[in-house]
């Protein structure tokens, strides 16, 4: 475990800078468990015209947790930077890292969450995905886990 230190990135620094943002996304972590496993998105075509593009059509509360995501300040386009530097290549590894994750990680567990909320705007599987193999539950929960340790309270 890390010890609390003074000063900037400090335990009291990480907690004031998550604390809030992480208490508007607890309220869809029992949405997002009940979830995992399952599809929350369904494709919808028009079978009317020929030429007609797929596109997924997603769950309301989904669309709502990815709303509140992007007003918190934790949205980092920098994601891809976590990625490499932690050797996340797979959701599996995803949740490896956040299950040994510590408090000193929190910039890190906000970069995974960026990556599907930013990159979900523009790849339409990835919401569903992350939904799906339990990464947005794991992430909010671990990231609530971790403020609860410390003293959020």
């Amino acid at each position: 475990m890390f010890e609390a230190r003074e000063g900037e990135n400090s335990v009291e620094d990480i907690i004031a800078k998550y604390k809030d943002d992480v208490e508007t996304l607890v309220p869809y972590l029992n949405w997002l468990k009940e979830h995992t496993q399952k599809q929350v998105a369904e494709s919808y075509s028009n079978s009317e015209l020929s030429n007609s593009m797929q596109f997924p059509i997603y769950d309301s509360t989904l669309l709502n947790f990815v709303k509140i995501a992007q007003q918190t300040g934790m949205m980092d386009r920098n994601y891809s930077y976590v990625f490499t530097r932690n050797h996340l290549n797979t959701w599996k590894d995803e949740l490896a890292f956040i299950d040994r994750a510590e408090i000193m990680n929190m910039d890190d567990l906000a970069g995974i969450l960026s990556r599907y909320v930013l990159e979900g705007q523009v790849k339409g599987t990835v919401w569903a995905e992350g939904v799906y193999t339990g990464v947005l539950f794991h992430v909010v929960d671990k990231m609530r886990e971790l403020l609860h340790y410390w003293g959020a309270d």
